[in-house]
């Protein structure tokens, strides 16, 4: 019988989580998604990774937080369900291809991963109006979040007539994808944006025969996180194991 490609990472995550366990701690803090929960992250700082060793890790449910890799492992709480597309199954559904019809007119850029001052900009008005009664800022983001010494990272530029209306953080391998962020002026909510970012990653993705596109954590009551359930067919990391859920 053939082995899966998960089966086969989780057989080489085993191995390597062997020799890396002891460098991981749980740190505890107010849960970052507003959950009545305190929030476990089971984290470590790493140098330089490999292709594969990065592909290992969001295989098995981990994030990427600036040079640290983490999952959850909150007492109580099971709400942050990691979440995966296959580029090759997905089917567009009506309001996605309206979502692209939309959009017609943004140019997308892929540029190297920078804290310059126009996407300080407009990250800090995306935080400022999205979160403001949180203590967060744009190069706080950029200096602790996005940044990183340990894998490929860059950005997408999302501009309507020049001017800047969106960048996507994106960590990039030869056959995986991890989107890291998304953030956009608020002006021009009602065109979509986040979901025709996810969109453009997933036909980048095939254009590129990429087989993974990693879109963070699902949360079932959390909007802002729910809304990545409409790419289907897509899989969730349940009990250590991807399902696939349509």
């Amino acid at each position: 019988m053939e082995i899966s490609y998960d089966e086969i990472c989780r057989a080489e995550f085993d191995l390597l989580q062997s020799r890396i366990k002891h460098h991981f701690v749980n740190i505890d803090i107010g849960c970052p998604y507003g959950m009545a929960h305190v929030a476990t992250f089971h984290q470590a700082t790493f140098a330089p990774l490999s292709d594969r060793a990065m592909e290992l890790f969001l295989a098995a449910g981990y994030r990427r937080n600036g040079n640290c890799l983490y999952n959850m492992c909150c007492l109580g709480c099971m709400a942050c369900v990691p979440i995966r597309v296959h580029p090759e199954e997905f089917l567009l559904n009506r309001n996605q291809k309206r979502v692209l019809k939309t959009n017609k007119d943004v140019h997308i850029r892929m540029l190297p991963l920078c804290a310059d001052n126009e996407n300080i900009g407009l990250c800090e008005e995306f935080l400022r109006t999205r979160y403001p009664k949180e203590d967060n800022s744009a190069s706080g983001y950029y200096r602790d979040f996005f940044l990183n010494n340990i894998v490929e990272s860059i950005q997408l530029q999302f501009r309507i007539n020049g001017r800047l209306v969106g960048t996507s953080i994106i960590d990039v391998g030869a056959n995986w994808v991890n989107g890291v962020y998304f953030f956009f002026d608020p002006v021009e909510s009602k065109r979509s944006l986040g979901t025709y970012n996810i969109l453009h990653l997933i036909q980048m993705c095939q254009k590129l025969g990429i087989g993974y596109l990693y879109l963070g954590y699902f949360i079932q009551d959390i909007s802002a996180m729910s809304y990545k359930a409409n790419f289907n067919p897509h899989h969730l990391f349940i009990h250590k194991k991807w399902q696939k859920k349509n």
